[in-house]
C-alpha cells in the first residue's frame, strides 16, 4: 500500500470547502440576462400543453406558436434541393443505391462538398468554416453587392446569433471599463442578453414608430453624446435590417447616414441582415451595409480601418427557414489581421461550427440556377413560400388594426408584427398586483383564452409609456383566418373584463 504525505499547509487548506452551485451562487449576469421570446408566456404555454395532454378541457384545441420565427415548427415545407444535397452529404451511398432518385445537380453539389470534407460531415472542419462554402458565400456577396468579397473574411457560425456573441466578446473589454453598444429599441433580445452576460452596457436608441420605425439621426447622436458624458465607452452600433421586431427596411440614404456617423465616431457597425430575403413592401428592396459602404469608397482593405463593419446572415429566416440546422456566417470588413486572428481563436474554442449547418449555409446562398435540373422545382417552392408569407403579413396587420385599442404599422419586411396596445388602468393595476409588466399580463391572458403564444413588447424594449407585443405571421396560411378569429375573440373578452 502506497502512503502519500502532504504538506501541512495543504491539510489546513482542505478544511475550507468549495461553494456549491445553486440559485444564490450562480453567476449574477446569467440570472440577470433576459430572453423574452422564451420567457414566462412560453413557459405558460408548455404548462397548458401538459394539461391538454392530460385531457383537461381548455378554450382552444391547439397551441399556436407565434412567439418565435421558427418557420418549420409552423409547418413550412423544406426546400427539396437543399434537403436532397444534405441527404447525400450525410449518406453518400444513397446516390448509388437510388440512382434515379436524385437529379444530376444534386449529386454534383454533394460531390463538390464531399471533395473538401476529409472524413465527411462527421469530422471537424477548419475552425473558420469549410473553404468551399466560404468561397460560395464570397461569390454570393460579390454578386449581391457588385463589389468584391473575400473568403478569408468570412466566418461560418452556428446561426447568426453565435457570430454576434463572438464579435461582442471581442468588442467589449473587461477590467472595469464601461463599454457599451448602441442598440435599437425595440431590439431582438439577443443583444440585451449578450450585453448583460458580457458585462457590457446597452445604449438604447429609439426607433420612431410614427415614421414606420425609422432611425432618427439626431436622436442617435444625442443618445451617443449622453452615454459618453455618463462615462460609457460606446464601441459600436447594432442595426437590424430588415427590423426585428419592427419589420422596417432601411433606405440607402439612412444606411449612408449611419455609416458616416460610425466613421466620424469610430464605431464598429454590427449589421444583422438575416431577413434580407423577406421583403414585402411594394417597390422596396434590401441594400446591405457592405454594398453601401463600398459604394461610398470604404473598401475594407487591410490598413484602412476608417469603417469597421461586421455583417451577419443565417439559414433560419428568408424562405429557407432551417432554424434547427444552426447555419450562418459573419463577414468582417475593415477589421485588421490581428483582430481576425483573435476571431479565429474564439471560433477554435468550439473547434468548428456544425458541419450540416455550414453546408446548409452554402446551399442557401447558392441555390439552383436557371437551366439546372432542380431550378424549376426550387423556383416554385421558393416563390410559393414568399408569396404566402406576404399574404399572411397583410392578413395579420389588417386583422390587428381592427381590434379595439390596437394600432399596427405594416411590416415592410421580416416575419413579425409589432402592434401597440392601449390598456385600461384596471388592466395595468391587475398586472401590477401580479408583479408583472402590463403587456406580459395581456399576453398571458390572450394565451389562456386562445392558445396563441405572443411575446410582450417589454422584452424587446419600447418607448416609455407605450405597450406592445410581437407576433409572427408564420402559422399556416390555411389556418391563419381561424387564428386571427381566436385572437380577436380573446382580445374582446380581455378588453370587456378590464374596462375602467
Amino acid at each position: 500500500m502506497i502512503r502519500r504525505s502532504f504538506p501541512r499547509a495543504f491539510s489546513a487548506a482542505s478544511a475550507f470547502k468549495g461553494i456549491p452551485l445553486n440559485g444564490t451562487t450562480i453567476n449574477d449576469s446569467v440570472k440577470s440576462a433576459k430572453y423574452a421570446v422564451r420567457g414566462a408566456v412560453l413557459e405558460r404555454s408548455m404548462e397548458l400543453q401538459r394539461k391538454m395532454a392530460a385531457g383537461e378541457k381548455l378554450p382552444f384545441e391547439t397551441i399556436v406558436p407565434c412567439n418565435i420565427g421558427n418557420p418549420h415548427a409552423c409547418l413550412q415545407v423544406p426546400l427539396s434541393f437543399h434537403r436532397e444535397v444534405l441527404s447525400l452529404c450525410i449518406s453518400p451511398n444513397l446516390a448509388a443505391d437510388h440512382p434515379h432518385l436524385f437529379k444530376k445537380d444534386v449529386v454534383e453539389r454533394a460531390q463538390h462538398y464531399a471533395a473538401g470534407l476529409t472524413g465527411g460531415v462527421g469530422a471537424y472542419t477548419n475552425s473558420q468554416g469549410i473553404p468551399a462554402v466560404r468561397e460560395e458565400i464570397a461569390a454570393f456577396i460579390a454578386e449581391r453587392d457588385g463589389h468584391p468579397a473575400r473568403a478569408d473574411r468570412i466566418y461560418l457560425t452556428n446561426g447568426a446569433s453565435e457570430g454576434v456573441r463572438i464579435l461582442l466578446t471581442c468588442l467589449l473589454r473587461s477590467g472595469g471599463k464601461q463599454d457599451g453598444l448602441l442598440t435599437p429599441i425595440p431590439q431582438y433580445p439577443l443583444y440585451s442578453a449578450s450585453l448583460t452576460l458580457l458585462g457590457g452596457t446597452l445604449v438604447p436608441y429609439h426607433l420612431n414608430e410614427g415614421a414606420s420605425w425609422g432611425v432618427e439621426m439626431d436622436n442617435l447622436r444625442t443618445t451617443l453624446a449622453a452615454a459618453r458624458a455618463n462615462g460609457t465607452e460606446v464601441r459600436g452600433i447594432a442595426v437590424i435590417n430588415p427590423g426585428n421586431p419592427t419589420g422596417n427596411i432601411l433606405a440607402e440614404e439612412q444606411i449612408k447616414d449611419i455609416i458616416k456617423m460610425a466613421v466620424d465616431e469610430k464605431l464598429v457597425i454590427l449589421a444583422d441582415e438575416v431577413y434580407q430575403a423577406n421583403i414585402w413592401k411594394k417597390g422596396a428592396s434590401f441594400s446591405s451595409f457592405k454594398k453601401v459602404a463600398c459604394d461610398m469608397g470604404y473598401m475594407g482593405e487591410d490598413g484602412d480601418d476608417r469603417l469597421q463593419l461586421v455583417s451577419f446572415h443565417s439559414t433560419s429566416k428568408g424562405y429557407f427557414g432551417e432554424c434547427g440546422l444552426r447555419g450562418g456566417y459573419m463577414e468582417v470588413h475593415g477589421i485588421g489581421a490581428e483582430v481576425r486572428a483573435e476571431l479565429y481563436k474564439l471560433a477554435s474554442l468550439s473547434l468548428c461550427s456544425n458541419t450540416i449547418g455550414q453546408l446548409a449555409t452554402g446551399i442557401m446562398i447558392n441555390p439552383p440556377k436557371p437551366g439546372d435540373p432542380s431550378f424549376a422545382t426550387f423556383q416554385k417552392e421558393r416563390d410559393d413560400i414568399l408569396s404566402s408569407l406576404e399574404r399572411r403579413s397583410i392578413m395579420v396587420h389588417k386583422a390587428l388594426n381592427k381590434l379595439e385599442g390596437i394600432t399596427c404599422n405594416e411590416a415592410d419586411g421580416a416575419l413579425y408584427a409589432f402592434p401597440r396596445i392601449r390598456l385600461s388602468n384596471k388592466a395595468k393595476l391587475a398586472a401590477e398586483a401580479e408583479g408583472i409588466p402590463a403587456d406580459e399580463y395581456y399576453c398571458l391572458k390572450i394565451l389562456d383564452q386562445s392558445g396563441i403564444v405572443l411575446v410582450p413588447g417589454s422584452g424587446f424594449g419600447q418607448e416609455e409609456g407605450t405597450l406592445h407585443f410581437r407576433t409572427t405571421f408564420l402559422p399556416a396560411e390555411e389556418t391563419m383566418h381561424e387564428t386571427m378569429k381566436m385572437m380577436a375573440k380573446a382580445h374582446e373578452k380581455f378588453m370587456d373584463e378590464h374596462r375602467d
